[in-house]
């Protein structure tokens, strides 16, 4: 009877919330409604897996290592105290939610959709597969670029605490123990500060936080087995971005350049397409390198890659060196760096993203553009984790 009035109350307060979005798109946030509460209805508190004769030992001692990990996150990140990733939830499918994301030919600046909460933001999700591609079927006709990706793990951003919170998922509980670390830390991030409406500082600020404190966590937690495990696959990643940020610039040098200023789009197609076959040709040559386990980790990415793709990659990569020069800047304080992150928020976007974008060998600098009142002295304070 409990779980029947929770359903009740979360699909009442979920419904209530897409029909504000009106009724032309309803059946769009009816499935983010109904996707979300079956997600939720999956999920059990972790002690009763843990109890549970049935469940595999493989399964119970990653849930154990989870809650390890989000102990952490409290006790040494600062990170919110609340009901989340303290349930588990088997979805018997390969993600959470797909998104869909999608740029014009002559662009890496992704097509916005605004919501109820979230605001505006630069991808579409779907909890079927199907109806993912579908929308992105439609969006190609319409001569946009698109993509679809799985999604393992997403954040209500503390909005559902009160019906239990998000759940750790059968989609990436598997993942390797670095990784498992920093998916926890990320998403935890988003309950920390979320600012509606500007996708890559909310990305960028958690990708910030899961890197330094992934690195934190494998560095005093972790067996040297899952250091040398998550070092491995952590360079490959490091050089696949790096590649994928040398093509990106390429491509927005391209999408600025004179031919597209004046409108010569075969030159500019011309152009884009030798940058692709640079990008294949590159990625190609690095992924010889690579020996062992998920070698081919990015290949079908590689393979698909378009606009829409590179654009909302920038959104994860492009603002982070700046947080993380914040992050020194505020004596490695995880108190004062979200307080100060905090204050860049509340600027206007213009002025934030032009102060993370500062180089990194002047992180003094990201805090000049903040009003009088704003500002802190740095010599004070809780010099913290």
């Amino acid at each position: 009877m409990k779980r029947a009035r929770w359903a009740i109350a979360v699909g009442a307060a979920l419904a209530g919330v897409a029909l504000l979005a009106g009724c032309a798109d309803i059946r769009y946030y009816w499935q983010s409604a109904s996707g979300h509460m079956d997600l939720m209805r999956a999920a059990r508190p972790v002690p009763e897996w843990l109890e549970d004769p049935s469940a595999p030992e493989a399964l119970k001692a990653k849930l154990e290592l989870a809650q390890r990990i989000r102990r952490y996150a409290v006790a040494e990140l600062g990170l919110p105290d609340n009901a989340s990733y303290k349930a588990y939830a088997d979805l018997h499918r390969p993600a959470a939610l797909w998104n869909v994301v999608a740029a014009p030919p002559h662009s890496l600046t992704l097509k916005t959709w605004c919501f109820p909460v979230a605001g505006c933001v630069g991808y579409r999700g779907y909890y079927d597969e199907a109806a993912a591609r579908a929308e992105a079927a439609e969006l190609t006709a319409h001569g946009l670029e698109v993509a679809v990706y799985p999604v393992p793990a997403y954040s209500t951003l503390g909005w559902m605490n009160w019906a239990g919170g998000d759940p750790l998922l059968s989609t990436f509980i598997g993942y390797p123990e670095g990784e498992l670390a920093r998916i926890v830390f990320h998403e935890l991030a988003h309950q920390v500060l979320y600012v509606q409406g500007d996708t890559m500082f909310n990305e960028s600020f958690a990708t910030a936080v899961e890197r330094i404190g992934g690195a934190r966590w494998l560095k005093t937690q972790a067996s040297e087995a899952a250091r040398l495990e998550y070092a491995q696959f952590d360079a490959r990643r490091q050089q696949f971005r790096a590649l994928a940020a040398d093509t990106r610039r390429a491509l927005q040098e391209l999408y600025a350049s004179d031919e597209a200023k004046a409108q010569d789009w075969k030159a500019v197609d011309a152009r884009k397409a030798a940058a692709m076959d640079e990008f294949r040709r590159r990625y190609a040559a690095l992924r010889a390198t690579w020996t062992g386990p998920r070698q081919g980790a990015y290949d079908a990415w590689v393979a698909r890659a378009n606009n829409a793709a590179f654009g909302a990659q920038a959104a994860y990569d492009d603002l982070v060196p700046g947080f993380e020069a914040l992050f020194e800047r505020e004596g490695e304080s995880w108190p004062r760096f979200y307080a100060a992150v905090k204050d860049l928020a509340a600027q206007p976007k213009a002025g934030r993203d032009q102060a993370l974008r500062r180089p990194a060998a002047q992180p003094d600098e990201l805090m000049q553009t903040q009003s009088p009142c704003c500002k802190r002295d740095n010599n004070n304070g809780d010099r913290g984790a």
